[in-house]
């Protein structure tokens, strides 16, 4: 395993670091302030990301609620943009600077069919002198850091990712992360590493690895495999908030990371639940279902207190579940 120094970044100031070396990537619905909260516990360091900003909404002052927080975090926040528009993603840009955004990423990899269908996301893919003009236009518009979350490529016949990369490094992209599938495959199939190791060997700033890294093992294979800077995982973390800490403390040092025991989860449930009710009233129960459903797994009963909560009907009834499992554990 090759020595792991921070991921640096220059952007148009002061230069910044990155002393975790696993990103956690927006999740629409999920990574709100809160779901980031509970990863810093175990990763207080780590680049995490807002959910992803529609430029032109952030603009006309829609989803501002995304970024108004960012002066709060504890550590490095970086708000993903999608658009087709220079001059929408830069004031969108502009915007979250001023909010306090550690750095601004540039999504031209979501492969959902409602963004790319009006030239966002993986759509820049097929358009490599509109995204070149993007990002040169956001970086001589801030001050902080400019990276581009990619894709190998529109589909497979007509990919050339490294030409792709090489444009946006040279149009000013401090970092590049590579999701390893074609917008064409979505998320079937198996990410392809060995073309994320093609696209690192031939840039000089630093690339993070992403795709199928749902683990600390798949993350050091995929490090072995691509020599990239870093990995950035997604979906794995959805009810596992202490992973990106966990993955990040094996690659480095080599430990193991005691991950929560059923009483913990139990317990990071009822938190969890007890802050979206507070914050977001009863509508905060709809937003919960899905974690405590993704964190209750793994322990004798999770299925059938699962099956409890999805079909709780307030609150109050939720809480008094949670409550009485953690008494089985006294």
């Amino acid at each position: 395993m090759k020595e792991f120094s921070p991921i640096c970044l220059s952007g148009n100031g002061t230069p910044r670091s990155l002393e975790c070396l696993v990103i956690q990537s927006p999740l629409a619905g999920v990574s709100d302030q809160i779901f980031r909260n509970f990863v810093r516990r175990w990763s207080p360091k780590a680049l995490l990301f807002t959910e992803m900003v529609n430029a032109k909404s952030l603009e006309l002052g829609h989803g501002e609620e995304k970024v108004i927080e960012l002066s709060e975090e504890s550590g490095p926040i970086g708000v993903q943009l999608f658009d087709h528009r220079p001059d929408s993603m830069v004031d969108a840009a502009i915007k979250a600077e001023s909010s306090g955004a550690f750095l601004i990423d540039i999504n031209m990899g979501c492969p959902v069919k409602k963004i790319a269908r009006k030239g966002g996301g993986s759509a820049l893919l097929k358009e490599p002198e509109l995204a070149q003009l993007i990002v040169k236009k956001v970086s001589k518009a801030i001050s902080i850091p400019v990276t581009v979350k990619i894709r190998l490529g529109w589909c497979e016949t007509t990919s050339d990712p490294v030409s792709f990369a090489l444009g946006l490094q040279e149009a000013g992209a401090q970092l590049i992360t590579v999701h390893g599938r074609t917008r064409r495959q979505g998320f079937s199939g198996h990410a392809n590493w060995k073309a994320i190791a093609k696209i690192k060997k031939s840039l000089d700033i630093p690339v993070i690895a992403n795709g199928d890294i749902k683990n600390s093992r798949d993350a050091i294979e995929c490090l072995k495999i691509t020599n990239a800077d870093g990995v950035m995982i997604g979906r794995a973390s959805m009810g596992a908030p202490w992973l990106v800490g966990q993955i990040d403390e094996e690659i480095k040092n080599q430990t193991t990371f005691k991950p929560p025991d059923a009483k913990m989860k139990v317990s990071l449930s009822l938190e969890h639940l007890k802050l979206l009710v507070s914050k977001k009233g009863n509508h905060g129960l709809l937003i919960a279902r899905k974690h405590m459903n993704w964190t209750c797994r793994g322990f004798e009963g999770a299925s059938n207190l699962r099956h409890k909560l999805v079909r709780a009907r307030t609150p109050n009834d939720a809480i008094k579940l949670l409550e009485d499992e953690l008494l089985k554990f006294n």
